[in-house]
């Protein structure tokens, strides 16, 4: 988990919300519901309750799909072969087991936001913190493994 924390922060990705934790097999059940059925739908849910697990909200310009082409494909063996570099080229063992999941599109970003972080306001977000993050008006807390608005700027006259 540390190193791909590493690679987010390397990679210039903000991140706005971090979660260690470990799911049940009713969460996973939840979460790829949409596989059901599927081949590799045990083996999924199997190793994702296996152990824990980082979950992150990231942002930055063009996030989605900066972090999709710094993931590599999704098929383990085709990211060691055609993107070598990625984050499932080098740490990718399985298509179940490929070290990084990310959303495909805004709407399923919100939908999975609003399952691993329930509290999470994403309109309040983008409100109130998205203007500080994009103005540079950040710092990292190391502490929670987040970016934080910079309270000096927070309360400054605009």
């Amino acid at each position: 988990m540390q190193i791909i924390k590493q690679i987010i922060l390397q990679n210039g990705f903000l991140v706005v919300c971090s979660k260690r934790l470990q799911w049940s097999k009713s969460d996973a059940a939840r979460f790829y519901a949409e596989h059901e059925g599927r081949f590799f739908y045990n083996r999924l849910v199997g190793f994702m309750t296996s152990g824990p697990m980082c979950a992150q909200i990231l942002a930055g310009d063009n996030a989605i799909e900066r972090w999709r082409k710094l993931m590599g494909p999704t098929k383990t063996f085709r990211a060691k072969h055609l993107e070598p570099n990625s984050i499932r080229g080098e740490h990718g063992l399985t298509d179940t087991r490929n070290a990084a999941h990310g959303s495909d599109s805004p709407e399923t970003a919100a939908k999975e936001i609003k399952f691993f972080f329930p509290e999470f306001n994403i309109a309040q977000w983008f409100e109130r913190d998205e203007p500080l993050f994009r103005g540079g008006e950040f710092e990292f807390c190391t502490d929670r493994g987040i970016h934080i608005p910079n309270p000096s700027f927070m309360y400054s006259e605009r």
